[in-house]
């Protein structure tokens, strides 16, 4: 049988899920700003 205290003190995250989620953050940005873009052109 599990014990979830054990198991969730041996846990150690993912480096590469770490690197993947700072990617993603400084994406997200990058998008936006288009997005904002997209729409002030088209309000022109």
């Amino acid at each position: 049988m599990l014990i979830f205290e054990e198991e969730l003190a041996k846990f150690q995250p993912s480096t590469e899920i770490d690197k993947a989620e700072d990617v993603i953050r400084t994406d997200t940005g990058d998008v936006t700003d288009l997005l904002i873009e997209l729409l002030k052109e088209k309000e022109e």
